[in-house]
């Protein structure tokens, strides 16, 4: 028997046993099996092609899936559209579901449904329902697309980038997969076009929260807000349909660098409304405002003495702020920062974020000013250094500079002592102390002095041996003659070399019994010379000395010799002629 046969059958005793009773109507009414056939049939075909209709799922196959719409036949629909994005199938029998007719019947004779139609042409009419009834519809940020975002709502829609928020969003990607309301401002089914507005909705929600929060804003009043904005200058806060402005100086009675560092967007807070111009609807805002000004109890809690811990929180030339609390900052100023170590800048000592240990020295509340000391944390090292190191103790320690006018040598922890150039060596005429010592070099040495006042210690090298001056004038008395080297030809005079660090001068005028101007010219370094000693002085550690006065010594003695000479020649001719004489008169006597 061919379908359509099989089909007319089973129509005839479907209708058949569903028509009414013979009870009651008259028998000459026989009913037409094959009318009613005709009719049930008929009732089939009111699902055209292209219109959506519910079925009920009869069985799931591995390609497809069988869904009965209440058509002649079964429809087949792709077993693909029931596929989740993990490839799992959710479709089970007796699960019922919107399917669009697409064709009544192949050449096979199949009906062919698609699920994935159908939906979409119920978006398309939810879409227009919404439209006409100025409604709102749910969609899902999928991704950005040139001018703003595209929106999945059963269809691809667009949301321009000036209609996501009631301010421009700097990061819409952080939007993407969120969930939002929509108001659908046109759409177009045949070009599938279709522009969203979700600043449309918020402007409303905006304007209602706006009318609520004037009622009941004024000064004085704190009210929760939400971070709405940040900026180098302070932060937007949204107050319910109306924004404030918490400056940044009115955020902390401390300091605040910027406003991301106490918040981020989205924050709830308490303010406090310190201003608000109705005309303009403009609202300044306080959060500090909400604690009491800790520069009112400061002199209690921070007596002068007291020791207090505290985060550095900006450097200056002149020193480092410490926060003590929030609000108050005290200035430990370069010279109380170490006892012994010169500061000339605080960097060199502490940096920000820094926690440090400072003692108050004064405070001036009224102006807002504490000033600390960190050196006095410990005991000035000035007030034993004379008990540990009395004057005549004997050290030794590394050089740890060298200078024009001395050495300065290592002794304690930040305290150095000075050996000044004129202490280095009794007798070396020194213009550098870097001629004997380098840096580094280690030194011993004698505790000369120390002044606690100035901070000053000072020590001696050449105290360590005895002073040869105290023997020279032995040595050298006036009168004696010596030899010695030319070390310094100058205009006034000669010095003279007389032995290891011991130097004589020769005055222009001591050089010789002739009147000359200069001894330039006439002598020369590393000459040797015999002088005369004219003077010592053993407090001005000189010894005056002359040639001059050698050379007239030289010529009194010549001339004395020589006069001695002829005296004696003298002498023993009269004693020639003497005897000359008695000579003759014997041999006179004789004859």
């Amino acid at each position: 028997m061919a379908d359509n046969d099989l089909n007319k059958d089973q129509a005839a005793e479907t209708a058949a046993a569903n028509a009414p009773s013979d009870a009651g109507r008259p028998e000459e009414e026989d009913i037409d099996q094959e009318e009613l056939a005709r009719l049930y049939e008929q009732s089939f075909r009111t699902i055209q092609e292209g219109e959506v209709a519910r079925g009920t799922i009869v069985a799931v196959e591995n390609d497809y899936v069988v869904v009965d719409i209440g058509y002649k036949s079964e429809g087949q629909i792709d077993i693909n559209e029931f596929k989740d994005p993990d490839g799992v199938i959710k479709a089970e029998v007796g699960q019922q579901v919107d399917v669009l007719l697409e064709r009544a019947e192949d050449d096979e004779g199949t009906i062919i449904l698609s699920k994935e139609k159908a939906a979409k042409i119920k978006v398309w009419d939810e879409i227009s329902r919404v439209y006409n009834e100025d409604g709102v519809i749910s969609g899902v940020i999928v991704g950005r697309v040139k001018g703003g975002m595209s929106v999945d709502i059963g269809v691809a829609a667009f949301l321009p980038g000036s209609q996501v928020d009631l301010r421009p969003v700097r990061n819409l990607d952080s939007l993407i997969g969120q969930t939002f309301q929509f108001k659908i401002l046109k759409f177009n089914k045949k070009r599938s076009n279709i522009v969203l507005s979700r600043r449309v909705l918020l402007e409303k929600e905006r304007e209602v929260k706006k009318r609520d929060t004037l009622k009941v804003l004024e000064e004085g009043r704190v009210m929760k807000g939400v971070v709405k904005n940040l900026t180098d200058y302070g932060v937007f806060v949204d107050l319910g349909g109306i924004d404030g402005l918490l400056h940044i100086t009115d955020m902390s009675w401390g300091r605040v660098g910027h406003p991301s560092e106490m918040f981020k967007i989205g924050d709830e807070i308490d303010v406090k409304v310190l201003h608000f111009d109705r005309d303009r609807e403009r609202v300044s805002l306080g959060l500090k405002q909400l604690k009491e000004d800790p520069w009112a109890k400061a002199a209690e809690t921070f007596p002068v003495g007291t020791k207090v811990s505290g985060k550095v929180v900006s450097l200056a030339d002149y020193g480092a702020f410490v926060e003590v609390e929030e609000g108050v900052e005290g200035l430990i100023h370069v010279s109380e920062m170490s006892w012994t170590r010169k500061v000339r800048h605080p960097s060199k000592i502490v940096n920000v974020g820094d926690t440090v240990e400072a003692v108050v020295l004064s405070i001036n509340p009224e102006a807002k000013r504490i000033s600390l000391g960190m050196k006095q944390v410990e005991p000035n090292p000035w007030d034993v250094i004379a008990e540990k190191y009395p004057v005549g103790t004997i050290i030794q320690g590394r050089i740890k500079n060298i200078t024009d006018f001395g050495l300065f040598i290592g002794i304690d922890e930040g305290i150095d002592g000075l050996v000044h150039i004129s202490d280095i060596s009794w007798t070396k005429r020194l213009k550098h102390p870097g001629e004997l010592y380098k840096k580094g070099d280690e030194v011993k040495a004698i505790v000369l002095n120390i002044d606690r006042e100035n901070e000053r210690f000072s020590l001696g090298v050449k105290q360590l041996e005895a002073d040869p001056w105290e023997e020279i004038p032995n040595r050298y008395k006036v009168g004696t003659k010596v030899s010695g080297i030319i070390t310094n030809v100058t205009d006034f005079g000669l010095f003279v070399e007389l032995e290891e660090g011991v130097e004589g001068l020769v005055h222009v005028s001591e050089i010789s019994q002739d009147k000359i101007k200069t001894p330039v010219g006439s002598f020369n370094v590393g000459d040797t010379i015999t002088a005369k000693v004219v003077s010592v002085s053993r407090r001005e550690r000189k010894i005056g000395l002359s040639m001059r006065r050698l050379d007239e010594e030289d010529d009194r003695s010549s001339y004395s010799e020589y006069m001695n000479s002829a005296q004696a020649a003298t002498s023993n001719l009269g004693e020639l002629l003497k005897e000359g004489l008695a000579q003759k008169e014997a041999e006179s006597e004789k004859e």
